[in-house]
């Protein structure tokens, strides 16, 4: 028997049929544009130890997805075992098709036309996939249920519900995979990373076990695209843990790869949802979700990249945009699907964190608390939701009610101390804002006791608060800021290889107290708190600004007083930049540019501070566009970019930069080619 095989060219060519193999390989959702060419080939032996190049039709030779396909069939095969070949249960998910046209653009999706009665109609012939309808949406629905119990704050039972069926059920599996992970990257434990790692790749091999076996049928079931999609994310999280957890180089490609994998098939099963061969299946909702959630993570990460780590994913077809990724995760998380809570949960952390640490804090407060309204209403208690209206409460400026919130958050649970912890960090800041140095101190203090995710940080920021009380204040904490400035650098560790940026600059600013008679920072709580950009917080309230303004004069005069030093430009400049930031949430723009100015002029004198320079080029930047001076704005924001490097929290202030021209530019874009889809 002869197959048919319709090219590309619109030729109709002839194909031996497919030498039965026993076990086939599983294959990606991925396929070389030659296998939908319309080139004569025979049916390719399918072996466990074999890898098939793709060539790219464009460039010639080895194409980065047959790379791809290499390293991940052989991550594959370690990770599922004889998992995929593993015969299907009675009980497993449905298997009736759900892609049934033969529109869909043969070279990215190379799906086909299934027809009743077909021969290649999976599950009318074979008996083992005469599998029950209802239980892919009977284990969508006990998943919800144990999501329910995390909300409720019962973690335990959370994780004891999913690990029953963990082993077979692959939203079982990944559910309680991504619960660990969460934990792991709550607690930066070793221990914890390592288990979340270990059992995300039990999760995969899982999904791979469901995903489409063979390679020339081109129809999807609604099981396997449901696969298609719990891999990716899979894939997406063990990546992330990768970058946590290895220290070599090796990790770091393999770690890309995944991402890069994970990227690709979320573009391919967006496609399919846009396609007119789609048909809804009963849990049509939660596959979109899960769609909806990666295209929106994708597009809104790479549409806030500095525009140096961005060159390096354009050249493997990374591309992002903001407002596309913030659409797509909004409609993710209006529905109540599996995945609408992870949708919200990054939509809130998109608002209410990444856009005040690594952007303006451009991002919608309002918005955030749209979305955290419903999840607080029906869970008053839920841990993760009381933290999140505090931290909505701390941006907003009204401090009290914001440690009224942290506070109940640490009352409502015991079994995970982690989201103490990051209460903790909260209050830390809450009371910063509020110049009570004290109380900031004691949860310093708590955190370098009970939290591993960076000890150095933690003695600093307890001897930055010491530093700005009396010595007879400081004698009832049993510590002084000189011990403690100097066990920061030996408490300073390492995570995928690097230093924390926060420890590296922990450390510089922690040196001068080794010398016989150190000279003292002016104000280093007031300088940590610029580099978590906590003056964008306070500038919502005059009275918190003039209070910090108050002390800046303290300091100003302080340093005054005393003979001049190496450290006296530095330490000047510091002042001038932080005096400037709060006259210009005052109002006062003027004075305000007087003294981002001061700095610039300053810059040939600055020993060791060297990032107090691109910073006042953004500071100023950003005063301008403010100002509507735009086309000055720009200058001095790609002043700042082009001319500066190697100073500390380069990359966080990349971050910011970038933001800062999508502001003055009016585009939310990010890569060569965003469209308005994956």
């Amino acid at each position: 028997m002869r197959a048919a095989h319709l090219s590309t060219s619109g030729r109709r060519k002839t194909l031996p049929a497919p030498r039965p193999q026993p076990q086939p390989q599983p294959r990606s959702l991925h396929r070389s544009p030659g296998e939908v060419s319309g080139r004569r080939r025979s049916a390719p032996r399918l072996r466990r130890s074999s890898v098939h190049p793709v060539r790219d039709p464009q460039r010639g030779g080895m194409s980065f997805l047959g790379l791809k396909r290499s390293f991940k069939r052989k991550d594959s095969q370690q990770d599922a075992g004889q998992a995929s070949d593993a015969p299907k249960s009675p009980d497993s998910p449905s298997r009736l098709s759900v892609i049934n046209s033969p529109d869909l653009d043969p070279v990215i999706t190379n799906f086909k036309l299934q027809l009743p009665g077909s021969e290649d109609t999976l599950g009318s012939t074979n008996p083992s996939n005469g599998c029950s309808q209802s239980s892919l949406s009977l284990s969508l629905e006990d998943c919800m249920a144990a999501l329910d119990l995390f909300h409720r704050n019962d973690f335990e039972g959370a994780l004891a519900r999913l690990r029953s069926k963990a082993k077979d059920s692959m939203y079982h599996a990944l559910t309680y995979a991504t619960i660990l992970e969460m934990q792991a990257m709550m607690t930066f434990d070793p221990d914890h990373i390592l288990a979340a790692g270990n059992t995300m790749k039990e999760a995969q091999a899982i999904c791979q076990r469901h995903r489409k076996k063979s390679s020339f049928s081109k129809t999807f079931t609604e099981e396997e695209l449901h696969a298609e999609v719990c891999y990716a994310e899979c894939l997406l999280q063990r990546a992330a843990l990768t970058f946590l957890q290895d220290e070599n180089m090796i990790s770091f490609i393999k770690g890309g790869i995944k991402v890069r994998n994970s990227y690709q098939t979320y573009k391919e099963l967006h496609t399919v949802l846009q396609s007119a061969g789609y048909t809804h299946s009963d849990n049509h909702g939660h596959f979109e979700g899960g769609v909806k959630l990666g295209v929106g993570a994708f597009n809104l990460m790479i549409s806030m990249l500095p525009t140096r780590t961005l060159k390096l994913l354009e050249f493997v077809g990374f591309s992002g945009n903001k407002e596309f990724g913030l659409q797509q995760l909004q409609e993710g998380s209006s529905e109540s699907t599996f995945r609408s809570f992870l949708c919200n949960m990054l939509l809130l952390c998109y608002h209410t964190f990444m856009s005040f640490i690594l952007g303006t804090g451009e991002g919608d407060v309002d918005d955030a608390e749209k979305l955290l309204q419903p999840y607080l209403k029906k869970y008053p208690k839920g841990s993760i939701f009381l933290f999140f209206a505090g931290r909505i409460e701390e941006i907003k400026g009204n401090l009290d009610a914001a440690i009224k919130r942290f506070e109940e958050c640490c009352e409502a649970q015991q079994q995970w101390k982690q989201f103490h912890h990051m209460c903790y960090w909260e209050l830390m800041w809450c009371f910063t804002y509020k110049r009570h140095w004290k109380m900031a101190y004691f949860y310093a203090d708590l955190l370098s006791k009970e939290n591993a995710w960076s000890k150095a940080t933690y003695a600093y920021m307890k001897a930055a608060y010491l530093s700005m009380l009396t010595k007879d204040d400081c004698l009832t904490f049993g510590e002084t800021e000189l011990t403690l400035f100097r066990q920061v650098p030996g408490l300073k560790q390492k995570i995928a290889g690097k230093s924390l940026p926060t420890e590296k600059f922990a450390i510089r600013k922690a040196r001068r107290y080794f010398a016989e008679n150190p000279i003292p920072l002016p104000a280093p709580p007031l300088e940590m708190m610029y580099i978590w950009n906590g003056y964008t917080v306070i500038g919502k309230h005059k009275d918190l600004t003039e209070g910090m303004l108050k002390t800046l004069d303290e300091a100003q005069a302080k340093l005054e007083s005393i003979p001049r030093t190496e450290f006296s430009i530095d330490d000047q400049c510091l002042l001038s930049l932080l005096k400037g930031l709060c006259l210009k949430h005052l109002g006062h723009q003027e004075e305000a540019e007087h003294y981002f100015t001061l700095v610039l002029c300053n810059e040939t004198q600055i020993k060791y501070d060297h990032y107090l320079v691109p910073n006042a080029l953004l500071e100023h930047g950003l005063l301008c566009l403010e100002q509507g001076r735009r086309d000055e704005a720009i200058k001095l924001l790609e002043t700042a970019k082009q001319n500066y490097k190697n100073y500390s929290m380069e990359s966080r202030t990349h971050f910011r930069i970038q933001a800062a021209l999508q502001k003055a530019k009016g585009t939310g874009e990010n890569g060569i080619h965003v469209p308005s889809s994956p």
